[in-house]
């Protein structure tokens, strides 16, 4: 019997979990997947004191990977294997200890096999803290989750 094909969004949640269940860098410093749909994904992420800066402010690295991570959801969101070709962060404000950080990934482009994706990151008052774009490409033919055996 043959399995009915997924819809866009079915697909984007199968890879989110597919993804997730490898990522060790998203799931060890604590992000959560707020939501995926195709072109997009939302996470978020609690500032610890492990990584504050020297200045008591996250330090911009845990920033930048908040952004990637999203940006890897938002963009294998289709299950073709897409991975970052490059990306530039902008910080805006500091984020402190305790701050919920969310980052809003979306597609901008996709032609070819190439994408680029914006996402923004605020804080639990809604104030931006930084802002992330990220070029991405497509490994046509390959799938980023392994779809399972009929």
């Amino acid at each position: 019997m043959t399995e009915a094909p997924r819809t866009p969004q079915q697909t984007a949640e199968y890879v989110r979990d597919g993804m997730l269940a490898n990522d060790n860098a998203t799931k060890g410093l604590g992000m959560r997947i707020v939501e995926v749909a195709p072109g997009q994904a939302t996470l978020q992420m609690q500032v610890r004191r492990d990584m504050l800066n020297g200045h008591a402010t996250c330090h911009g690295g845990f920033m930048a990977t908040l952004a990637d991570s999203t940006f890897a959801f938002a963009c294998n969101s289709y299950n073709e294997l897409t991975v970052a070709s490059g990306f530039s962060i902008d910080f805006i404000a500091p984020a402190r200890e305790g701050d919920l950080l969310t980052a809003r990934c979306h597609e901008v482009s996709k032609a070819g096999r190439t994408g680029v994706y914006d996402t923004e990151i605020t804080n639990q008052r809604g104030e931006r803290i930084a802002m992330f774009r990220g070029r991405s490409y497509t490994a046509k033919g390959r799938p980023a989750v392994a779809t399972d055996a009929a």
